[in-house]
């Protein structure tokens, strides 16, 4: 299936990232995609972990993923051969296949092997394949060359942060290799944003993580918090971002905050303070 839109110039890439396992990449990559969607946002998703849990997530069995990102990074197909539409209008997808398990041994050879991502892309945009709002990468739990390359093929980063106990010295280390991507890959590369997912408030210990990262990282921190929601883990099962399975509950209230938030950082909502945006956003009233 094809995608809907085109990946022109003004597709702002975001990879989605946290070398930590377990909290909530995936999750948030689905789901913040879904409710940007809402929002009127013509949204890519670009299933970079070998495990596919976005693809599944979004209602595409492993069966039907004919092609994927890996097929695209070995330069087997063009990204509108590989990109698929979802149930959620204007949310597509790049999935996941078994042959990305294998991509990172594969890449270590290639030339140009940290900027396969980036030059597809750019080769998508001449083409003038698709024309997407944003394009989320959702990230490998790792730091390896797939990881390596959203981050250099992305215009920013945004980590998702599970409020917990050794979070801000992972968060430390994941800040300091965003930066040296920046340095000496890909200048435009910085991290955007920190989301504070599966938190509850009335957990002591995790109060005290949020507000350490708030003091620690500041303003680049969303206020929007995901609150640990049992409709947000059974949505995957049933291949279906949570706004679609239950629009809601907490979850789904949750992620719809995050992507207005978001969108007034991109200027294409009024903030809180005042001021306008750039251009009208469908469903902003929702979040």
């Amino acid at each position: 299936m094809q995608a809907a839109g085109k990946l022109d110039g003004a597709a702002r890439v975001i990879a989605i990232v946290n070398q930590k396992g377990g909290v909530g990449k995936t999750t948030t990559a689905v789901n913040l995609a879904a409710a940007l969607a809402a929002c009127g946002q013509r949204t890519l998703v670009i299933d970079l972990d070998p495990q596919g849990n976005a693809s599944t997530g979004v209602g595409i069995p492993a069966r039907a993923r004919t092609l994927g990102i890996y097929d695209i990074l070995i330069g087997e197909c063009a990204f509108a051969e590989a990109t698929m539409r979802t149930d959620t209008p204007l949310f597509d997808i790049v999935p996941s296949t078994m042959d990305l398990s294998g991509a990172e041994i594969e890449l270590v050879g290639m030339p140009r092997r940290e900027w396969r991502l980036a030059d597809a892309l750019a080769a998508a945009r001449a083409a003038d394949e698709a024309c997407y709002d944003y394009i989320l990468i959702d990230c490998p739990p790792s730091l390896g060359l797939l990881t390596l390359n959203a981050l250099t093929a992305a215009d920013g980063a945004l980590a998702p942060l599970q409020a917990e106990f050794l979070a801000l010295e992972g968060l430390s280390h994941l800040k300091r290799t965003i930066d040296m991507v920046a340095e000496r890959l890909n200048p435009r590369l910085k991290l955007e944003g920190i989301v504070i997912t599966m938190i509850d408030r009335r957990v002591r210990l995790a109060e005290a993580v949020a507000d350490d990262v708030r003091a620690h990282f500041g303003a680049i921190v969303y206020r929007a918090e995901i609150p640990r929601n049992v409709r947000v883990s059974e949505a995957p099962s049933h291949g279906k971002p949570v706004l679609l399975y239950d629009l809601n509950c907490s979850g789904s209230r949750a992620y719809l905050r995050l992507a207005r938030e978001f969108l007034q950082r991109e200027n294409l909502l009024p903030s809180p303070s005042g001021g306008g945006g750039r251009r009208p956003v469908g469903l902003a009233s929702a979040a």
